[in-house]
């Protein structure tokens, strides 16, 4: 018989890194992005979207080598980030070698870099049999990048300062499961180049907006709303708008009305973007169906579906 302790810290809800090595999954674009109030100053955060879809997956062999090699070579924030990991842990081997494979689409909202930071990271921990909590994880991250993702925190949902490393706040819970038809919003597939990108300025009537939104998602995780979650997500994708344009978002947004889903979601430094649907309702396989004929009506024909279940 299971007996519920209650609540459990987030550390011990976190996925377990693999032991041959460390594999994790992608996100697709934010839930939320934006500016929140934290006490009395104001961070940068976002809530990012499971996706597993695509992954990486990354090996660490120790040798008597100075430094980290990477393979393939041009990883190279992966390689800095196993170089912080051995310093954090007190260099316990000298160098080592750092093997990367992934098929996660490169700039486009995927999380390609962080994902292979994390990876790194979390490989060179197993394979030196040293530990690190998720939080010094995160902080590596942001150092080997400039900005990271919660990726190490998997589906867990968290507001997360990805330029700090940092939780803002523990929403308490995953995602409820949601159905999710992704679709490319670029005329070429190309992506968008994330280290050209300013972080954006947001005007203090955003800044406003975005209490109200956070409220609102931190409600839907608690009760499981799927569509209170897609109400924030159409209006956080809305007003990222004055950042970086999604091409033909009205339409987009129309036809997730018409065919009955949550809402949508957007890549908020990328090229992809969803249409959100209640796993749990028996009428979203046909309605997932419908929005992709809408969707390729209005010529975005580049679209995949997944469910954030696994």
């Amino acid at each position: 018989m299971r007996v519920d302790q209650g609540p459990r810290l987030l550390e011990d809800l976190l996925p377990l890194p693999d032991t041959a090595g460390s594999r994790v999954n992608a996100h697709h674009g934010e839930i939320l992005q934006g500016v929140f109030h934290d006490g009395e100053r104001l961070r940068r955060g976002l809530v990012t979207l499971p996706c597993p879809l695509y992954s990486t997956h990354a090996t660490f062999m120790p040798t008597g080598d100075d430094g980290v090699t990477v393979r393939p070579g041009w990883r190279t924030k992966a390689t800095r980030a196993a170089e912080l990991t051995l310093s954090a842990l007190g260099w316990p081997v000298p160098g080592g070698l750092l093997i990367l494979t992934s098929d996660i689409p490169l700039s486009r909202g995927f999380g390609s870099s962080t994902a292979d930071v994390t990876a790194a990271i979390q490989a060179v921990v197993v394979a030196t049999g040293r530990t690190l909590p998720p939080a010094a994880v995160a902080k590596i991250a942001v150092s080997a990048e400039r900005a990271s993702d919660s990726l190490v925190y998997g589906r867990r949902a968290v507001l997360f300062a990805h330029r700090e490393g940092v939780v803002i706040e523990d929403l308490g819970q995953d995602l409820m499961p949601l159905e999710v038809l992704g679709f490319g919003t670029s005329s070429h597939g190309q992506g968008v180049n994330t280290l050209d990108m300013p972080p954006a300025r947001y005007s203090s009537w955003e800044i406003e907006a975005f209490r109200p939104m956070l409220g609102m998602l931190r409600r839907a995780v608690r009760t499981r709303d799927a569509y209170l979650l897609g109400r924030v997500a159409t209006a956080s994708a809305l007003l990222n708008q004055r950042h970086l344009r999604v091409p033909q978002l009205d339409d987009i947004i129309r036809v997730a009305r018409e065919c009955g889903a949550a809402g949508v979601e957007v890549a908020h430094s990328g090229d992809i973007a969803g249409l959100l649907f209640p796993a749990s309702d028996p009428a979203t396989a046909d309605r997932v169906e419908r929005a992709g004929e809408r969707l390729r009506c209005l010529g975005i024909t580049e679209t995949w579906r997944f469910s954030t279940k696994g």
